[in-house]
């Protein structure tokens, strides 16, 4: 028999509580082993039993979610899916955070049974806590060690993955997926609001969280982050992430050209069709592929290398998920195999 993949579900709405147990139960490949009502029941459960992930509330009395997702990343280690149950801005943005702290991915909460996209959201939900259980999370260093301790790996990293010298571009494309916030997060936190290039960005995301996620964006980088607007004109030191259903593409006049055309492999957004678009229309480009499972973008990441872009894949090592940039990879689609801290000094240079 396989094992079976155990969950701590960490909610403090009984209901909700409820509702999470018994959609993940009816899995035969998930066994909920215990539920916590609070972060500090949380932290008492992990004393006692090691579960293969962590469904983890946004809002909690006492310790709330992000609280307790540093604690556990930087005590026991564990897969985190974060579930919300709110659409609102500020939560998805909270949301964010927890991951910026450590867990994988966001997604929404199934709890309005009866409601059209309960039976959607409830597969969602089964199929994240499946793909994220297996992947192998790192410790966290508390925020007051966390500066000297990240400078030191930093300086180790980038000496055993040289910088290479690349010609400055105007326009920068970055397909991502799991693990793709953090990862664009460290990529891209030292750039100056006078950047030079125009950033085009797909993230796959869970629906409704773009907004959350280009708030805290917003917050976090000097560059400016928004959603991009049909036939918008690039502008430097602006971060453009493709909107929710749609699929972005950029045309010879260098505008921004959204899409209502099939998923290409399963996704709209896709990595895929911002690639293919600047191969055909503008490839006088830097193009980065990040994170992420399945091969979105890889064998397009080689069309454009092929037409003369500079073109990078994130290492295995930094990946949280090396499936895309793996691909990639596996394909030739690279001029070069980058860690997240050689990719971000990179860009920094060609400022």
């Amino acid at each position: 028999m396989t094992k079976r993949i155990k969950v701590l579900v960490v909610e403090d709405s009984l209901t909700a509580q409820k509702i999470l147990v018994k959609i993940l139960s009816a899995d035969s490949e998930i066994e909920v082993v215990a539920v916590a009502s609070s972060g500090e029941e949380a932290l008492q459960q992990l004393q006692h039993i090691s579960p293969d992930l962590i469904t983890m509330d946004i809002h909690m009395p006492g310790m709330d979610g992000l609280e307790v997702t540093r604690k556990i990343m930087e005590t026991k280690p564990v897969p985190i899916v974060v579930v919300s149950a709110s659409c609102l801005v500020e939560d998805i943005e909270r949301a964010f955070q927890l991951i910026e702290a450590g867990a994988l991915t966001a997604i929404a909460k199934p709890i309005a049974i009866g409601s059209g996209d309960f039976e959607a959201t409830a597969w969602r939900l089964v199929q994240t806590v499946k793909d994220m259980a297996a992947v192998k999370v790192i410790k966290r260093w508390p925020k007051k060690v966390k500066l000297n301790e990240q400078q030191k790996d930093q300086a180790s990293e980038i000496a055993d993955n040289p910088i290479p010298e690349i010609k400055p571009y105007n326009v920068i494309a970055i397909g991502a997926s799991t693990g793709g916030p953090q990862a664009i997060e460290t990529i891209l936190k030292n750039l100056p609001s006078d950047y030079p290039a125009s950033i085009l960005m797909v993230q796959h995301i869970a629906p409704g969280f773009l907004g959350g996620m280009v708030e805290w964006l917003d917050n976090i980088l000097a560059l400016h982050v928004k959603v991009a607007h049909d036939g918008e004109q690039l502008k430097p030191g602006t971060v453009y992430l493709c909107p929710e259903g749609k699929h972005m593409g950029l045309d010879k006049e260098s505008k921004i050209a959204l899409s209502s055309a099939e998923p290409l492999g399963g996704h709209r957004p896709a990595v895929a069709f911002l690639f293919q678009a600047l191969a055909q229309n503008y490839s006088d480009c830097l193009a980065i592929l990040l994170t992420g499972m399945g091969k979105d973008g890889a064998a397009e990441l080689l069309e454009l290398k092929r037409r003369g872009a500079t073109t990078i894949a994130q290492d295995k090592e930094s990946s949280v998920i090396h499936g895309m940039p793996g691909a990639a990879i596996a394909l030739g689609a690279h001029c070069h195999i980058l860690n997240l801290e050689s990719i971000a000094s990179l860009l920094l240079s060609r400022k």
